[in-house]
């Protein structure tokens, strides 16, 4: 069965701190669920504390429950490469650490293609290689519950507001034909 034949698929995505990445996908039609997490690492049921060290090897990312019937992974990944920059090696802005790294956990062999044509597509209109990871899924640990819904929760907290709100404010601005209505 073809992607856009089935009812729900599973993206997941590293692109910095989950919470930029979560605070977007939660605002795009599409998507059913974000779940903030940590993927790609070798120690078992990491904490945030864990994954924060850079000792467990996991990156910050989060799992998108989607129909593809609405959005497809494609589409996803725009997204993705315009709100964080993949040409900055386990960076994003001041984070820094193999946690903030940009990676594509792809599900299944189609989807390593679309992320293949998406990222040669995105390549050209950027000065700098594009250093993320295509890496295949491995064991989701969903974070700790106040990690989930982060922004929805803390827009007045001084990240939300300066690191946050600038990459939900670019997705708005790049892909306004993807805004979920408010109910």
């Amino acid at each position: 069965m073809t992607e856009s034949n089935q009812q729900v698929a599973i993206a997941t995505l590293a692109g910095g701190c989950f919470w930029c990445l979560e605070a977007v996908y939660e605002r795009m039609q599409g998507v059913q669920s974000v779940v903030s997490g940590y993927m790609g690492g070798t120690w078992p049921d990491p904490t945030y504390t864990d994954v924060c060290t850079g000792q467990s090897g996991h990156a910050e990312v989060v799992r998108i429950t989607f129909d593809p019937r609405v959005i497809d992974f494609a589409g996803l990944l725009r997204v993705f490469f315009t709100i964080h920059d993949p040409t900055t090696l386990n960076r994003q802005g001041n984070d820094h650490g193999t946690q903030y790294r940009s990676a594509i956990f792809y599900h299944d062999t189609q989807q390593l293609e679309v992320a293949r044509q998406v990222m040669a597509e995105v390549q050209t209109q950027l000065p700098r290689p594009i250093v993320t990871e295509l890496t295949p899924a491995a064991t989701f640990y969903p974070a700790e519950p106040e990690h989930q819904h982060y922004f929805a929760q803390h827009p007045a907290q001084s990240y939300c507001q300066y690191v946050v709100a600038p990459k939900v404010a670019k997705f708005e601005q790049h892909f306004p034909q993807w805004i979920q209505p408010r109910a």
